[in-house]
């Protein structure tokens, strides 16, 4: 027998809460009814989608490989449906995702366009924070949908992998480092750091404790654009990605990989609750077509 769309549905739910109770919660129907159609769909099948871990669950191989063409047919579906929202026969909605001012270049380069061209009916609202802690309440407080931000995040917040992004040193020009750049060589560098108290400096004080490194502070400021003419001007070498140092920049600045290289993973993340159709629409938009990154060679 063919699996149903509400069998699939149910099993993306488990895969995104990893919980057959928070899944059964999120698509509003009791647990052994949602824990009836999975086991269902495993007897069609003939393979064991779930491993079961004490209150949580994994998927199996097999299991993640049905979720990945799963999402590729519920998205086939939506697809489908759009055709008669192109005539006129769906109501238009609204989405909102937020995220950081630096990752919002993402969204209007390349995410944003792409969608509101394949899904006009819905309207996207961008919102901006400059902290992930900002973007983490705003999702609490159910005033934005989705949120757009590097992993890991704090928070009951389910998440979907997009990309990996590489993270470099900018350091001002003549600065005479080595490139690639090893880990020891922070020790003492001059450097633009966040403020202290934030969550980015945090994680970047846990990564040089990690290290065994402590670079110096030279300028402790959260402004993107005060991190340009902090570089710039001479004042310390600075931690960002890759891609948005190139942009911010330009060929005026030194720009070297780490060895090893240093990557961070961006993904979407929402509430765990019931998603919208907008959103739902939205991440498997983004999950088939968010750019490849890779570290430069």
């Amino acid at each position: 027998m063919a699996p149903t769309l509400q069998q699939l549905r149910y099993l993306i739910a488990v895969a995104d809460f990893r919980s057959i109770t928070a899944a059964a919660t999120s698509v509003y129907v009791a647990q052994p009814a949602l824990s009836r159609a999975i086991q269902s769909l495993e007897r069609d099948l003939g393979v064991e989608l779930l491993s079961r871990r004490g209150r949580g669950v994994d998927l199996t191989p097999e299991g993640a490989r049905v979720v990945r063409l799963a999402r590729t047919v519920l998205g086939a579906v939506e697809a489908i449906e759009d055709i008669g929202a192109a005539h006129g026969h769906r109501p238009r909605s609204t989405l909102r995702v937020v995220t950081t001012p630096t990752l919002s270049l993402d969204l209007g380069t390349a995410l944003l366009p792409a969608f509101a061209e394949r899904h006009p009916d819905i309207d996207v609202q961008l919102l901006q924070h400059n902290s992930r802690e900002a973007l983490s309440q705003c999702l609490a407080d159910g005033l934005a949908d989705l949120g757009l931000v590097d992993l890991p995040i704090g928070g009951e917040l389910a998440s979907y992998h997009l990309q990996e992004r590489e993270v470099v040193l900018i350091s001002p020009a003549g600065s005479g480092l080595p490139d690639p750049l090893p880990f020891r060589r922070l020790d003492g560098l001059p450097m633009i750091l966040p403020t202290p108290g934030t969550g980015r400096r945090t994680e970047l004080e846990a990564m040089f404790g990690r290290l065994s490194v402590r670079p110096l502070p030279t300028l402790e400021v959260d402004e993107r654009l005060a991190w340009v003419t902090g570089v710039t001007g001479g004042h310390g070498s600075l931690i960002w990605y890759r891609d948005m140092a190139l942009r911010a920049f330009g060929h005026g600045v030194e720009v070297r990989s780490f060895t090893p290289p240093l990557l961070r993973p961006v993904g979407i993340v929402h509430p765990r609750h019931q998603l919208s159709r907008a959103a739902h629409t939205f991440i498997t938009h983004a999950l088939h077509n968010a750019p490849v990154r890779e570290p430069a060679r």
